[in-house]
């Protein structure tokens, strides 16, 4: 029934949160167009996100994007993804992460790598039901993990080993 008028009968609201997978599916295409493909660059065919643009915030920024593009993660569960599919959507995103937090150039591959458009287009190929292209996909997902767990403890390694040498070469030059 309606406040203002008792005999009036007002149809139920559905929640702000619907769960049904279409409507999952669509607020998690718009949250990936928003972060990866809302503006255009005028003059060119290139698109960019508010990722990016975020992540233009020091400290904080790429931690932003990372959390906004945990919810597409969490749909992805909650869509029952098989865990490789899963784990390489957590790749994607920590990739974008960790080598967005570069100052200046991580900018530039953030805007480049769209982890969530490619997360995105995962899901949805997941519920599809493409059989053929998950099975693809799992094995090339393994191998991808594998390189990326290295790729990432060695720019780990390198960012160590450089700061180490930076604080010696400053030590040097405070101590003369």
């Amino acid at each position: 029934m309606s406040r203002s008028n008792p005999r009036v009968a007002t149809p139920a609201r559905e929640s702000i949160i619907a769960s049904d997978q279409g409507s999952s599916t669509r607020r998690v295409r718009v949250l990936a167009k928003l972060l990866d493909n809302s503006i255009g660059i005028p003059g060119t065919g290139w698109k960019i996100g508010f990722d990016p643009i975020v992540g233009l915030i020091p400290g904080i920024g790429d931690l932003i994007g990372a959390v906004l593009s945990g919810y597409i993660i969490l749909e992805a569960a909650r869509a029952e993804v098989p865990t490789y599919m899963l784990l390489r959507m957590l790749v994607n995103v920590g990739v974008d992460t960790l080598l967005g937090s570069i100052p200046a150039v991580g900018d530039v591959f953030d805007a480049a790598w769209k982890s969530n458009t490619k997360n995105v287009a995962l899901l949805e190929r997941h519920l599809s039901g493409d059989r053929a292209a998950i099975a693809r996909e799992k094995r090339g997902t393994i191998a991808v993990i594998a390189l990326t767990v290295v790729a990432l403890v060695l720019i780990i390694g390198a960012g160590l080993a450089l700061g180490i040498y930076v604080a010696r070469l400053l030590w040097g030059l405070g101590t003369r």
